[in-house]
Parts: structure tokens; C-alpha cells; sequence
């Protein structure tokens, strides 16, 4: 007998991994944790497409679709969000969102 979580389940892990990466957005001012939170969200995100198109439309492939757009865009920019922290701690040798002022002028 083999457990296969339904709609709700998923959508549940979802939603939590969504306020975990909201919360560790606005709470941590750390760049490295804040692009880590912002991948949980865009995760969490995808989780969506591929629970509704397999629950509710499960002939059809734009769920996954989608979800293979948005794991390169993150890619694109992680690596983008990381070249500009190595940057900011080049010029200013600390990753403090406080400290990423000085990159407005």
C-alpha cells in the first residue's frame, strides 16, 4: 500500500515553503540568505504549476512549461545576483543589505 499525496498535501508543502521564503526575505538582511529565500518562493511557485497540471489538467503540458521558464529565469538570475554580490563585497568587503547603499550613486 503506497501513499501518493493529493492536491491539498502539495498545495500545503507549497504554501509553506512560500511564507518560509517570504519570512526569510524581509527578516535577514544578508544577501546570500535573501536570494536563498527568494529561490524557496520561486520553488514554491513551481510546486503550483506541476500539482495543478497534474490534478487538474493532466493531458496537458503548460505546467511544465512553465515551470522549466522559471527555473531558467532563477538561474539567469542566481548568477546575475551572485555576480553582483561578489561586487559588493569586493568594494565594500561585507554582503549587509545596509552596506548595498553606497551601489545607488
Amino acid at each position: 500500500m503506497s501513499f501518493e499525496p493529493g492536491l491539498y498535501h502539495i498545495l500545503f508543502v507549497s504554501t509553506a515553503l512560500f511564507f518560509i521564503g517570504v519570512l526569510g526575505f524581509f527578516t535577514r538582511r544578508n544577501l546570500i540568505t535573501m536570494l536563498m529565500s527568494l529561490e524557496l518562493i520561486l520553488n514554491s511557485v513551481n510546486l503550483n504549476f506541476i500539482a495543478f497540471n497534474k490534478y487538474v489538467w493532466p493531458g496537458q503540458l503548460d505546467g511544465l512549461f512553465f515551470t522549466l521558464f522559471i527555473i531558467a529565469i532563477a538561474a539567469a538570475e542566481a548568477a546575475v545576483a551572485i555576480a553582483i554580490i561578489i561586487n559588493l563585497y569586493r568594494n565594500s568587503q561585507s554582503i549587509d543589505v545596509n552596506n548595498a547603499e553606497e551601489l545607488k550613486y
